[in-house]
């Protein structure tokens, strides 16, 4: 059987396969959502906690996403996933963000790829460390690395690629790799 996504563009490193979710981990995981935020046209959702302490500011984002970015706060666990899902599930959507608090289970994540599938839409979930699925196209590790103060380098690493490629990657906010 033919998978009905299409794969990552082996042009461009940073790229996601579109119609599928991927998982970024670690203290770089939000710049890393935000970097992919620039990238993908269209409304942008971002599902989270309401008690979630750190979350996007409008003054703080890439430029022309503050006027894209839906911030979408749950309840519970349950109301995220569902929040997720509907999001993704939209051929409207251009990109989906949700920050689960407990690792997926084989069967909410693989719910998950379904609904981005039929939406066409590319999700990313911004998961804590060990709560990988099983079900999740790409996972990156990220660490922002020092530098000088105006500095956003950022250390990536693929970890996890359904396609096989995996590597490592030092990324500024200008996208330049080394």
């Amino acid at each position: 059987m033919k998978k009905s996504h299409e794969s990552r563009p082996t042009s461009d490193p940073l790229a996601l396969a579109p119609a599928r979710v991927h998982e970024a981990a670690g203290p770089g995981r939000s710049a890393f959502a935000l970097f992919q935020t620039a990238r993908h046209p269209g409304p942008l959702f971002w599902v989270l906690p309401q008690h979630e302490v750190s979350r996007p500011l409008p003054q703080g984002l890439p430029e022309g996403v503050a006027e894209r970015l839906h911030l979408v706060e749950t309840r519970s666990e349950t109301e995220l996933l569902w929040a997720t899902e509907e999001a993704l599930r939209s051929p409207a959507s251009g990109f989906v963000i949700a920050e689960p608090g407990k690792a997926l289970n084989l069967t909410a994540g693989r719910r998950l790829q379904l609904a981005a599938e039929a939406g066409r839409t590319t999700g990313l979930l911004l998961i804590r460390e060990g709560h990988g699925c099983n079900a999740a196209e790409t996972r990156w590790q990220c660490v922002p690395l020092p530098g000088p103060a105006d500095s956003a380098r950022q250390h990536w690493r693929l970890t996890k690629d359904k396609s096989g490629t995996i590597g490592a990657l030092t990324v500024d906010w200008d996208g330049m790799c080394t």
